[in-house]
């Protein structure tokens, strides 16, 4: 392994529910919203990256009641001295980081949908990272 993350942090957290109405329509409305990903990453110092996973909910245009959900976790990253690759570094970035830190945005999202009283929420426990990854380096 290349990299090691050495710690991680929420960043940011957007969690929006602007009515009552909104908050009656998020379950039957959520097979409406997108699971969206956004990576982002930013040298820190010698050989240590952040990465930036923001997961967001991204509602279909049709639907009048949206609730806003974003976060933001960060993950400090130490990368090998001699990692040249920029190839192998971008898919550290795009799919290991953001594969290894996802458990831990899930269960974020879920426990604030929990404590706003939503009883049944259901995203995406497992995301192909990977997947994403290639299809955004060869788009069809």
């Amino acid at each position: 392994m290349s990299y090691k993350i050495i710690s991680k942090f929420i960043k940011d957290i957007s969690f929006e529910i602007p009515s009552a109405q909104a908050f009656i329509m998020i379950e039957k409305d959520i097979s409406k919203y997108t699971l969206n990903f956004d990576i982002k990453s930013k040298k820190f110092k010698d050989n240590i990256i952040e990465v930036n996973t923001i997961l967001r909910l991204v509602p279909s245009p049709e639907l009048k009641n949206k609730i806003l959900t974003e976060i933001n976790l960060a993950s400090l990253v130490s990368i090998e001295k001699n990692l040249e690759d920029k190839e192998e570094l971008e898919k550290i970035v795009l799919v290991d980081i953001p594969k290894e830190v996802y458990p831990t945005l899930y269960d974020i999202f879920i426990y604030l949908f929990t404590k706003a009283g939503v009883k049944n929420i259901s995203i995406a426990k497992e995301v192909d990272f990977l997947e994403m990854y290639k299809k955004k380096k060869n788009p069809i």
